[in-house]
């Protein structure tokens, strides 16, 4: 049986919400993708092409840091990574923390929330931040989604 493990950032709590759900029908360890800097209502203002937010995802380079790690990453066989989808891809805290281990021979699969966006280029642009792994194609799922659904998918894209 594969160690599964759930990160996730959450600007707003509904990605939170998902997270929490998955974790609990895969019976998989939880851990919160946090901001070294907290982003504030004005940081995630996509309107205003000087907020936090626009600027950190206007330069793909750009990786804002991250407060804590998940101790012993090593015993995870799947990394479920799950982020809401800014500017159709994973905000760049989430290729941070992905970068900061060494995640050779594991499975990571996206899976996102969004008011209305697709996973967009969510693939490409995080596949260079998961050296060594298989990277799987992620999905995105409104923040209502069933249990019995997520588990449906979670288990056929784990097999």
């Amino acid at each position: 049986m594969s160690k599964v493990l759930v990160a996730y950032f959450s600007a707003s709590g509904v990605t939170a919400k998902l997270a929490k759900k998955l974790a609990a029908v895969m019976n998989a360890d939880l851990h919160e993708i946090k901001p070294e800097v907290p982003y504030t209502s004005a940081d995630l203002d996509w309107m205003n092409k000087k907020s936090r937010s626009s600027v950190e995802m206007s330069d793909k380079s750009f990786r804002p840091a991250v407060a804590g790690k998940v101790e012993n990453m090593e015993q995870y066989d799947v990394v479920f990574a799950a982020f809401p989808i800014w500017w159709y891809v994973a905000p760049t805290i989430v290729n941070t923390f992905l970068e900061q281990y060494d995640l050779s021979g594991k499975t990571v699969i996206p899976l996102a929330t969004s008011g209305g966006s697709g996973m967009g280029n969510t693939n490409r642009e995080l596949a260079p931040s998961c050296t060594g792994a298989t990277l799987k194609e992620g999905k995105r799922f409104p923040a209502s989604v069933s249990e019995e659904e997520l588990k449906a998918w979670a288990e056929k894209v784990c097999s």
